[in-house]
């Protein structure tokens, strides 16, 4: 155990905490959620840019670092749907996609071929969180701004998401 796998697992353990802030109805509960999500986001830049500069990165780091990351953006958008935030469609793309590369990267895993994330796959996921707390934030900021930003950052990132996914697919395609 090092600390970038601490880090990833820190991340995993803040996904409960940040569902019961964002789903119980208490002052500021969706700041609290804010937080803690911007918190779990940066453990994942954190974790990676430890990992890789310390030379400390294990198979253990390799597998939990991207389910982390799953966990997180697939919680943030169940409970999104739940409390009728976002549309279910919205879920379905993104969820559909992050399966689909995940697959994929598993077959080519075992052909000893390892899939990167892509410049458009880093997008993808800078996207989704920014839409995500957009989403979280908006009631807070809705008396100030009267444009949905929150629904366009999402609609962005489900664009971006679908994209990306189809550069993974075509780029496994040219490498089959």
């Amino acid at each position: 155990m090092n600390l970038p796998n601490s880090l990833t697992i820190l991340r995993i353990i803040l996904i409960p905490v940040f569902a019961v802030f964002l789903l119980i109805r208490i002052p500021y509960g969706d700041y609290f959620a804010a937080l803690i999500f911007v918190i779990a986001a940066l453990t994942d830049s954190l974790d990676g840019y430890l990992a890789r500069k310390w030379k400390q990165i294990t198979k253990l780091g390799i597998v939990l670092d991207p389910i982390a990351d799953k966990l997180m953006i697939t919680a943030a958008l169940i409970i999104l749907v739940e409390l009728g935030r976002i549309s279910g469609w919205i879920a379905i793309v993104i969820l559909g996609r992050e399966f689909a590369v995940s697959g994929l990267r598993v077959v080519k895993a075992e052909e000893g071929v390892i899939i990167p994330a892509s410049t458009l796959g880093k997008l993808k996921t800078i996207s989704q969180i920014v839409a995500v707390l957009l989403i979280i934030l908006e009631k807070g900021y809705q008396s100030f701004i009267n444009i949905p930003l929150g629904q366009w950052a999402m609609y962005f990132a489900v664009f971006i998401t679908i994209v990306s996914g189809v550069e993974y697919f075509y780029n496994f395609k040219i490498h089959s």
